[in-house]
């Protein structure tokens, strides 16, 4: 990627330190992917679901998030998505796709159907502020959706999406 930019790659890795910092720097993510992906590094893969939405709740109900939503409905409004495709991919897919692929080569589709919800969830609470949805205490939301993010990630899957 630095080589077709004409940068040298140390340089990259000074200013940016991990592939995922140039990412979130890319399209201007104002959180440090870290604070998400700490403790998800942290969690038993049988509560993957749950951590991911108690950590991302909370970032993006707070001023952080903010920024984030703006990113966000930037993208959404006809920015360039093939960054914040990358950004996904490399970030929920290699991070947590590897470690949900069961069967083999099934992680990718997994951690799409992942970020789906939490798309829908972005969507809903806080760029088209669906109420009584936009109003909910975190918590309900956490509890409410981190079943279907866990059965994503570990659940059986449809005969068609198991390679």
């Amino acid at each position: 990627m630095a080589a077709a930019a004409g940068v040298d790659a140390a340089l990259v890795h000074h200013y940016f330190g991990t592939k995922m910092q140039l990412f979130a720097a890319a399209i201007n993510v104002p959180i440090d992917p870290m604070v998400v992906l700490g403790p998800m590094r942290e969690a038993p893969v049988e509560e993957l679901g749950q951590k991911l939405l108690s950590v991302l709740m909370p970032i993006w109900d707070s001023e952080l998030g903010a920024g984030l939503i703006a990113t966000i409905r930037s993208i959404v409004s006809g920015a360039d998505v093939s960054l914040a495709r990358s950004y996904l991919q490399e970030v929920l897919s290699v991070e947590v796709g590897s470690r949900v692929d069961n069967p083999p080569g099934t992680g990718k589709i997994r951690t799409q159907f992942v970020a789906s919800q939490l798309m829908g969830v972005v969507m809903a609470r806080y760029i088209v502020k669906v109420e009584p949805f936009a109003s909910l205490p975190a918590e309900q939301i956490v509890q409410t959706i981190a079943p279907n993010l866990q059965r994503y990630l570990t659940g059986e899957l449809p005969d068609g999406l198991v390679p």
